[in-house]
């Protein structure tokens, strides 16, 4: 089959070179091998690089396609590229956003603000066309390649068929040279809602499909809009049952409108027919550019298991979620926080294999979670009969008087990092009248420091934190190294990790999130905790 073009590049950031590997006389073995060159895929390959992994990422295209799919980035997912070493660039050409506003016809119901207390390094969201995303993502790869990771990135290598072994994969892949064979210890698919992948290995999704068709344009245009998100439900302006609007970089805004069920795509997509939409919302006075069109339905879907012996999925492969909420690529980004220690443990021998399946467990935790939130929004957005619609209008004629009918509101709950809880990593919560939001299992959220923040000083390495008290400055566990951390309590901290207590130790993952918390240090609670946060139970 030849190697056509599934779409059109709008950056070429990894260009077909010939490998070595196609040369070889027997395929050569790779310790990790991903499949698909978005963001997910580059951010896996990147996390495993940094680790000092060898580590082949194969993509049938040659960078990264045109049109801005995803724009919203999640605090969570910046504090993660932060610790890549490449959300500086990306806070830089990103809108910054926090606070949302709700419309019900042409009546503002409410607004909220994502990020209402200070001492944080990372805005609630940053709104950033995905190519730009992805193009950072790839600059920082370059970077580490310089100073030596063993990272490397194979354009116009398409993946054709799998051969899945007990201890290794088989992997026959089509170049413009003709095609190769290599092996790899550990296969990662990366490879997007359609994975080629996981049909290979005819594995599918399950969960439903939602029938409402949503208009995505991005428009440039001059205007005066601020820089939050805005949601219509039933707007005045009559261009859809819902819209959105939301301010990107470039001067492009995106635009979303609800279509209906029964709908001519073809129709739709027609450029006056656009126009028309657009023009009874932004009047007659504004002057636009289309810049990207396209519909798409609600799909709330997962892989049964995502990981299948040698074979591991992360982001769009293994789960998809609507697009309102933003939970797409911020809850891939989190597949790859939480896959790349793991996977990188087990490659050095410090934890068993069967860590790897508390990825399995935790990402599918999280995957239900952004399903059930995400399921939630389409019925709110999309009521499904007529009872339905009068209480959906009922609750937003509330929220606009009274703040408790605020929270039932729902115009797709944004992006916010996924709990852990009662996961078999954690250690039961030894830390009485400790804050709810630092239990086991929980991310770690920011706090000034002194000069910085408390993320850049956990940093992504396993450590020991001690908050009002002196932790070892580095304790050998379980062939581990634990790096100490002891801080003074100000407003912030105490508040995020102390709440009632005087004084708390944590066992912080490489994730940041909490594997144990304690009132005081107890070397050999700290042994058995990190023990078992490492599959060692």
């Amino acid at each position: 089959m030849p190697l056509d073009d599934r779409y059109q590049l709008a950056f070429k950031l990894y260009p077909y070179e010939h490998s070595s590997d196609q040369d070889a006389t027997t395929p050569v073995r790779h310790p990790v091998v991903v499949v698909g060159g978005g963001p997910i895929g580059v951010a896996t390959a990147l996390d495993l690089g940094l680790q000092g992994i060898p580590v082949v990422l194969l993509d049938d295209h040659e960078g990264v396609g045109q049109g801005s799919r995803a724009i919203c980035f999640a605090k969570r997912t910046l504090e993660i590229a932060h610790r890549y070493g490449c959300a500086q660039p990306m806070l830089d050409k990103g809108v910054v956003w926090n606070l949302g506003k709700v419309f019900h016809d042409d009546r503002q119901v409410y607004e909220f603000n994502l990020l209402p207390e200070e001492g944080h390094h990372f805005p609630a969201f940053i709104n950033l066309q995905q190519p730009y995303f992805e193009r950072f993502l790839v600059e920082r790869v370059r970077e580490a390649q310089a100073a030596g990771a063993p990272i490397e990135l194979r354009g116009k290598n398409r993946l054709d068929s799998v051969d899945v072994h007990d201890d290794h994969v088989v992997l026959d892949v089509s170049t413009p040279d003709g095609p190769y064979r290599i092996e790899a210890d550990w296969l990662i698919g990366c490879d997007g809602a359609s994975s080629p992948l996981r049909k290979m290995m005819g594995l599918d999704f399950e969960g439903r499909v939602f029938e409402d068709n949503f208009l995505i344009a991005d428009i440039t245009m001059k205007a005066d809009f601020p820089t939050e998100r805005w949601f219509w439900f039933e707007p005045h302006f009559k261009s859809g049952d819902s819209a959105l609007l939301h301010k990107q970089p470039d001067g492009v805004w995106r635009i979303d409108f609800q279509l209906g069920w029964d709908i001519d795509r073809k129709e739709e997509l027609k450029e006056e027919n656009i126009r028309r939409r657009l023009d009874a919302m932004l009047g007659p006075d504004v002057d636009y550019e289309l810049v990207w069109t396209s519909i798409y339905t609600f799909q709330c879907r997962r892989m049964k298991k995502f990981r299948h012996g040698r074979v591991i999925f992360a982001g769009d492969a293994a789960h998809q979620v609507s697009p309102f909420g933003a939970r797409g690529a911020n809850s891939g980004i989190q597949d790859v926080d939480n896959l790349g220690w793991k996977l990188g443990l087990v490659l050095n021998g410090t934890a068993p294999e069967c860590l790897l399946d508390s990825y399995d467990v935790e990402r599918r935790h999280g995957a239900d979670e952004n399903i059930l939130n995400s399921s939630r929004s389409t019925d709110f957005i999309t009521p499904k009969s007529k009872i339905s619609h009068v209480f959906r209008n009922a609750v937003l004629d509330l929220a606009q008087y009274h703040t408790f009918a605020r929270p039932l509101v729902n115009s797709g709950r944004l992006s916010v990092p996924c709990i852990y809880d009662d996961l078999p990593l954690n250690t039961c919560d030894a830390l009485p009248g400790g804050p709810a939001r630092t239990r086991p299992g929980a991310p770690c959220p920011d706090a000034p420091l002194g000069q910085g923040f408390l993320l850049d000083h956990l940093g992504g390495d396993f450590v020991l934190l001690g908050v009002g008290c002196v932790v070892p400055e580095q304790l050998e566990v379980e062939g581990m190294t634990l790096r100490g951390l002891s801080v003074t309590a100000n407003t912030e901290i105490n508040d995020r990790y102390l709440g009632d207590a005087t004084q708390a130790v944590y066992l912080i993952r490489p994730d940041q999130h909490v594997a144990a918390r304690w009132h005081a240090f107890d070397e050999n609670l700290v042994r058995v905790a990190s023990a078992r946060s490492i599959g060692k139970d």
